[in-house]
């Protein structure tokens, strides 16, 4: 517990709801058995299928962004190995619900493995799909959040002027969060909060300074 004792001292955890969660959901479940000895570090670890479980202070940062509450209904994309998953099905209880999306199968299954040690099932749905189009069965949703770094700049990595645009949030995600809804995405090496003030106009703030494994989509 030294870690999350460190993150909320270092006021990366700061609502009582989030630090619950961590507390309760051991970042050990959620990885692959080789590597469980490194679950205090804070950094991210590989999960293979050129995936991470992200670094602990990064998922706090992003679920303090995110303020998801009691029963609310959250996307997530990019589900991995089911930790931050299994960490929002905490905070929203049995009155929420959360997608846990990603488009890996063997991440999905390795996810809803991982969340049943916890009793999840009833609150935490995987489902394997393409992330990048959202989950339109479930929408409207309160929240979403994405664990991976959308795809930006066709010019090439010296071009990081384009690696940090809002725009590249996929217009489906906008779609289906409610209005007064919170959208948390890396975009590049930026994680960008999204207000959705109404059906077309979102407030943006960005957070530079991050690094994110790609988010994987279809090839059309």
């Amino acid at each position: 517990m030294a870690l999350i004792d460190d993150l909320i001292k270092e006021k990366w955890l700061k609502t009582p709801r989030i630090i619950e969660a961590f507390r309760k959901i051991k970042r050990a479940d959620f990885l692959p058995k080789d590597i469980v000895d490194l679950a205090e570090l804070n950094e991210a670890l590989s999960l293979g299928f050129g995936q991470t479980i992200s670094q602990p202070l990064v998922v706090a940062f992003m679920l303090e962004l995110l303020e998801p509450k009691e029963g609310d209904k959250i996307l997530d994309v990019g589900s991995g190995s089911g930790w931050t998953s299994a960490l929002l099905g905490e905070i929203v209880g049995e009155r929420g619900k959360v997608i846990a999306i990603d488009i890996v199968p063997e991440l999905v299954e390795f996810g809803k493995q991982n969340a049943a040690k916890y009793n999840r099932q009833g609150i935490v749905e995987f489902v394997c799909t393409d992330g990048s189009k959202g989950y339109i069965k479930e929408a409207p949703y309160d929240n979403i959040l994405a664990s991976a770094a959308l795809a930006a700049a066709k010019g090439g990595k010296e071009d990081l002027s384009s690696l940090t645009s809002a725009r590249e949030i996929p217009l489906a995600w906008k779609k289906q969060l409610k209005v007064g809804g919170i959208i948390v995405a890396p975009v590049g090496n930026s994680i960008w909060r999204l207000t959705k003030k109404s059906e077309t106009d979102f407030n943006e703030e960005e957070y530079p300074g991050f690094v994110f494994v790609p988010l994987v989509a279809k090839e059309n």
